[in-house]
């Protein structure tokens, strides 16, 4: 499995990686993350639908994030070939 998962929830975003899961705040306007448009190891682009706006593409670059959790992004991130959107 050597793909990752991306959603949100209320003002959450949450990127998986095995057992990993990081959390960070995103806008408290975001309803969900509809598509993954490129992966490039650690930075993100995608469609999302916000609150009283169409769909936009928003950008999400992960190194920044590890780096305050003080996570090795070279490490995390090398084994990740693909983001998906993943809503239960």
């Amino acid at each position: 499995m050597n793909y990752a998962t991306l959603n949100s929830d209320r003002n959450y975003t949450y990127f998986s990686f095995r057992n990993q899961t990081i959390r960070f705040r995103t806008s408290h306007r975001l309803e969900r993350y509809t598509k993954v448009l490129e992966w490039d190891s650690g930075y993100i682009v995608v469609r999302a639908k916000y609150e009283t706006i169409p769909e936009v593409e928003d950008y999400i670059d992960l190194i920044p994030i590890l780096e305050d959790l003080y996570i090795d992004a070279d490490d995390f991130l090398s084994p990740i070939q693909k983001v998906r959107i993943q809503y239960d």
